[in-house]
């Protein structure tokens, strides 16, 4: 599995061109390199190169479908840009992108094959395997004459891979260290995170990290459970924060914070694993909530707001570029506010009506038919309260604070339940601590059928 050596005849990669390049991350200076091969690499350099040791460094193979259409097959997008954030953070420092390495060499189209086989249960190395190709192809002199021609002498390793490591090494450009870079798994691409590995001996966080950046994502697994969607829905989770006497907000409607920093790290990483992030209107004007993923390295689900007459202001949070959003709203929902919710760039589709919002199992039978197998339910109250009485929900998530403020609102409304023999019933109990919060996971005893409820 390592590296093919660098060819016969290989030379280094010439300069051709330079120019900054402002990013969110900060300005970097972009020097583009042709090789001999015709792949044209590029060193996004921030800050002074100096005496060119120790310096930080990220050497990123290509890959379109992650960094440029952000699959969420793999990690490389969000490993991208953190790169650049913690290069920005250090002030000084390199982020190479190599291309010619997509697919870890096989190519864009070979790639695409792999992902085939990989759907039909092979992992990441075997689809390569059964496609008559190398596991990995990728070969990094390129990457050492470049950063040699910059001035560089040693580097801090940003990557998991110690065969990439390896590969620069073997071609006289000295390797300090390996300093992680983490992503929060999702249900697409947590097989693939456990395959490098296992198969390709990546490593986990180790050493300190950066004050600037959150923490290493933590593994949800157990929180969200399998994830596995069913026939007509996706799999459900429903999560919420609420005080030790069970209060979601303050009789006002406050609710920022409830929950800690650490317990809203757990959060954002819940968002990062699932497809789809849903909540109600009221929740959009109440609490103006961005719905993505910022916490921890990770990819921002869809956004789905339910929002049955079109209430969401034009400057909502949730409307904003970070990720993309649905609206679903009932069909003779106004077409003026439809279509200045649509000017906005947001996705605005009909739902089937109730007597009081939308049909829930046309909403979830919508969402499926978009793509999204798993949903991560945020609120509030009465998405959360009619989810419940639909029979829509495989998992509970509750973290609980350890505040008491009284009379509130409350997370979950009536039921119907008379009797407490005749309350949902939960199992498979996981308990997670996050800094003073407890997050409590548990699986829905029966989520098979929808009882048809309103929402929205």
């Amino acid at each position: 599995m390592n590296a093919a050596p660098s060819p016969e005849g290989w030379s280094a990669p010439l300069e051709v061109a330079s120019a900054p390049i402002p990013t969110p991350y900060g300005e970097f200076r972009a020097r583009a390199f042709e090789s001999a091969s015709g792949h044209v690499h590029l060193a996004l350099v921030f800050g002074e190169i100096g005496d060119g040791e120790s310096l930080l460094t990220r050497v990123h193979s290509e890959c379109l479908t992650g960094d440029a259409l952000g699959s969420l097959r793999c990690d490389c997008g969000v490993q991208l840009r953190s790169a650049l954030r913690i290069v920005a953070s250090e002030g000084r420092g390199i982020v190479l992108y190599v291309n010619g390495h997509e697919g870890r060499g096989i190519g864009l189209v070979n790639k695409l094959r792999a992902y085939v086989e990989q759907d039909a249960g092979a992992d990441t190395v075997d689809a390569n395997l059964r496609l008559g190709l190398h596991a990995d192809l990728r070969e990094y002199g390129d990457a050492a004459a470049i950063l040699q021609s910059l001035g560089v002498r040693s580097v801090r390793l940003l990557s998991n891979n110690p065969a990439k490591a390896g590969g620069l090494r073997r071609h006289g450009m000295a390797v300090e260290s390996l300093q992680s870079l983490e992503s929060a798994a999702n249900r697409h691409n947590r097989a693939y995170l456990e395959t490098k590995q296992a198969r390709f001996g990546h490593i986990r966080s180790t050493g300190p990290r950066l004050a600037e950046l959150p923490i290493a994502p933590v593994d949800v697994g157990g929180l969200l459970g399998s994830l596995q969607p069913h026939a007509d829905r996706p799999h459900v989770v429903l999560k919420y924060a609420q005080t030790l006497d069970g209060r979601i907000a303050t009789r006002t409607g406050n609710a920022k914070w409830i929950s800690g920093e650490q317990e809203r790290q757990v959060a954002h990483a819940m968002r990062a694993g699932c497809d789809a992030v849903l909540v109600g209107a009221r929740t959009v004007q109440q609490d103006d909530p961005q719905l993505t993923v910022r916490m921890v390295p990770g990819a921002s689900p869809l956004r789905v707001v339910l929002d049955s007459t079109l209430r969401t202001p034009l400057t909502a949070k949730v409307l904003s570029e970070d990720a993309a959003t649905v609206i679903l709203c009932r069909p003779d929902a106004d077409p003026a506010r439809r279509k200045a919710l649509a000017a906005t760039g947001v996705t605005v589709r009909d739902v089937a009506a109730a007597p009081e919002g939308l049909r829930m199992d046309e909403v979830l039978r919508l969402l499926l038919s978009l793509g999204v197998s798993s949903l991560l339910v945020e609120g509030g109250g009465r998405v959360i309260t009619s989810m419940l009485r639909a029979a829509a929900v495989d998992r509970i998530v509750v973290s609980l604070s350890p505040t008491i403020i009284g009379s509130g609102i409350e997370a979950v409304g009536p039921l119907g339940v008379d009797r407490v023999a005749d309350g949902i019933r939960l199992v498979n109990r996981s308990v997670f601590s996050a800094g003073d919060d407890v997050l409590l996971g548990y699986d829905v005893v029966d989520a098979s059928g929808f009882r048809e409820q309103p929402v929205g």
